[in-house]
């Protein structure tokens, strides 16, 4: 189980009242060295807690707060207007550039970047993409098709080689930079799981394919490939490489028998090491890829190289494969899990 657990409180015991050392529904972590610092995106009281060395002790208070303008203090936009000092609904977090942060500010409809990374409380932004500027909240700007400037509910970014990718869950499709953007605005060079950058139908309007998308909502790198967890169609997509155009087929898909399957668990009730119900987060390093099972409450993990339909091979969070239920119908405990929205290798 894990060696140590920050806020911890349960809503269901009552209201969860923001401080430096409280969370209520957090959706994504990054530590970004060893020893820190670490970001979390506590996202339902709208901000980012930020510890600058890595947390030693259970309920450590974190040191910086982003969003809010003090610990104490929550609500979408702080209670105000869109700015570049506020989030509504933040999600993945992972690093920009040299040093750099980015954010999916999800109910926002854009990512925030910071150039530099904050090391202080109530840092604004720098640049924001999906909107013309740091006012604009609107899922595709107000717009009834998307575009290659706009977003809609985007819930994580990567980035690798020098490009940026934002899973635009909203939209049913990855945007790519191919290059770091350096402007608000700033429009996309090319999508992913859409045949253009205005569509953004459930899987491109047809059948699931091994190229489409529905609810893409996490993105990482397996071996130089792109890994994508298609939550609405209750899988993840593994590339050989980064794809190049939009219909470029994945090669492998985990969750499902195929690629043109979509129930979650395979249509049964109870789960078994092939199948996935919701999987909003993945994670992967050289040796293997994490996924975090969401509706399963569970962790399921596969080793390097996992082949279309291949049954996972790690567990975490259940007793066994055939087992699902929020932290096991149970308290919570070090090795439960309830709904894991985020996931983060690291040092493997």
């Amino acid at each position: 189980g894990p060696s140590l657990v920050l806020g911890g409180a349960d809503p269901l015991l009552g209201p969860v009242a923001p401080s430096a050392d409280t969370m209520f529904g957090p959706r994504g972590a990054h530590l970004f060295a060893d020893d820190g610092p670490l970001w979390v995106a506590d996202t339902g009281h709208h901000r980012l807690l930020g510890w600058a060395r890595l947390p030693t002790t259970d309920g450590q208070p974190a040191d910086w707060v982003l969003g809010q303008p003090g610990f104490e203090r929550e609500g979408r936009n702080a209670l105000g207007e869109p700015s570049a000092a506020t989030m509504n609904v933040p999600c993945g977090i992972a690093p920009f550039g040299d040093g750099g942060m980015a954010v999916a500010d999800s109910w926002n409809n854009r990512v925030l970047i910071w150039l530099e990374r904050p090391a202080a409380s109530g840092v604004p932004a720098d640049i924001a993409l999906g909107q013309g500027d740091f006012a604009g909240h609107l899922p595709n700007r107000g717009g009834a098709d998307a575009g290659p400037d706009t977003m809609h509910w985007p819930f994580q970014v990567l980035v690798h080689d020098g490009a940026l990718f934002v899973a635009d869950a909203g939209n049913r499709r990855v945007l790519v930079w191919d290059t770091l953007p350096t402007r608000t605005g700033q429009p996309a060079d090319r999508v992913l799981g859409q045949p253009d950058l205005v569509s953004r139908s459930d899987n491109g309007g047809g059948e699931p394919t091994p190229w489409s998308l529905r609810w893409p909502h996490d993105l990482a790198i397996h071996r130089g490939g792109l890994v994508v967890s298609d939550a609405g169609n209750n899988r993840v997509l593994l590339w050989d490489g980064i794809p190049e155009r939009w219909d470029t087929p994945a090669r492998v898909v985990l969750g499902q028998g195929d690629f043109s399957a979509v129930d979650h668990n395979r249509g049964s009730y109870w789960p078994d090491a092939h199948c996935l119900n919701m999987p909003y987060a993945c994670a992967a390093w050289e040796g293997g890829v994490l996924v975090g099972d969401t509706a399963n409450s569970r962790l399921v993990g596969w080793d390097a190289g996992p082949a279309t339909c291949a049954p996972a091979t790690r567990l975490a969070g259940q007793p066994h494969f055939q087992a699902k239920g929020d932290n096991r119908w149970s308290a919570p405990a070090r090795d439960s899990v309830c709904w894991p929205y985020g996931v983060q290798v690291r040092g493997r």
